[in-house]
């Protein structure tokens, strides 16, 4: 029974899994001097055609915290979203990995920040007694399921600018980002100012392991000795690598992307024909977002649905996967118009 509650409940994809059987034999050398990871790094230049620095760890919250307190001394501070998942859900590990930097959370339009949010922290206050802005961090896709398109990141960039701060990015849902938007990965980094991205390979059919990308050189001076002694130095690196090298062969991973999207599409679809449903936001990457009667949901569970009511304005979010299959979606879809 395929499930809604998270992209992560999803196993490997063959293409990831193919190439973790590859690295499995022989010896090569430990702690990221094999050639899979080698290999996999350069790709991702060739990907975001741009000569950026390479990381790995072996889950988004190291790669959030670790980025973060790359750029944050104790007295500074980080602001997001308001439903950013460093705010809501990392059970603190940002100021953790910072020793102590704040995080701060701005309001803006469906889970996205713009120039004003920013600006209206920033502005709050100057004086010593106030944790200092350093970075400005956009989860793309976001919580709610949308996505910032190149305006609204261009505005970003014009904040960070203006305010002399550094532009974090988590990608947890990036290949999503990416079908949504169709524009290539550089476009939406590095050329509208993001200075390091989280990108995640979990959601996206690894079995572990997130990248962190740095696109300016010098920030990630010694990042490397933030990762081991943070215990994110995998010695079996080869184990993480190879399955990126797995996805992004061939374009498997923007592919499974714009799978899920669709998934979401057809959620979308058969919810918006119930009228006594309503859709919370718009279907951007591959969540839908919907508020359910009490009886629905509980009616839902009894028949072995499982979704999650925590995230996002109190609905339920049903989060489509690399291997969704449509007549999961069908099978839902019966069982709550069942219960309606």
């Amino acid at each position: 029974m395929q499930q809604f509650a998270s992209d992560n409940y999803a196993g490997m994809c063959p293409e990831a899994l193919a190439y973790l059987e590859k690295a499995n034999g022989g010896h090569v050398p430990a702690y990221g001097e094999d050639p899979y990871t080698e290999e996999v790094c350069e790709r991702f230049r060739e990907i975001f055609k741009h000569d950026c620095e390479v990381f790995f760890v072996f889950n988004g919250t190291a790669a959030n915290s670790l980025a973060l307190s790359t750029y944050c001394k104790p007295y500074h501070s980080v602001i997001c979203s308001e439903f950013a998942h460093i705010e809501t859900d990392e059970c603190g590990a940002p100021e953790f990995f910072s020793h102590g930097s704040k995080i701060l959370t701005a309001t803006g339009e469906q889970g996205r920040l713009g120039y004003e949010g920013i600006a209206s922290v920033v502005h709050k206050r100057s004086d010593v007694h106030y944790p200092k802005p350093k970075v400005v961090s956009v989860t793309q896709a976001t919580e709610l399921g949308t996505v910032y398109d190149l305006n609204q990141l261009r505005n970003v960039q014009r904040a960070a600018q203006d305010f002399d701060l550094k532009i974090h990015m988590d990608g947890a849902r990036f290949a999503n980002a990416l079908a949504e938007l169709k524009a290539s990965p550089a476009e939406i980094t590095h050329e509208v100012g993001v200075d390091v991205l989280c990108l995640g390979g979990t959601k996206n059919g690894l079995a572990v392991g997130d990248a962190v990308i740095f696109f300016n050189r010098d920030d990630a001076a010694e990042f490397d000795y933030r990762c081991k002694q943070s215990g994110q130095l995998a010695s079996k690196m080869r184990f993480i690598s190879a399955q990126w090298l797995g996805i992004l062969e061939n374009d498997a991973w923007l592919k499974y992307g714009e799978h899920a999207n669709n998934c979401a599409i057809q959620f979308e679809t058969e919810l918006k024909k119930i009228d006594e449903l309503e859709l919370l936001f718009p279907r951007q990457a591959n969540s839908v977002f919907v508020n359910l009667p009490v009886h629905a949901r509980e009616g839902l569970a009894a028949k072995g649905w499982r979704f999650y009511t925590f995230i996002g304005a109190g609905g339920v979010r049903l989060m489509c996967s690399w291997n969704t299959q449509p007549e999961s979606i069908t099978n839902f879809i019966r069982d709550l118009k069942s219960l309606l």
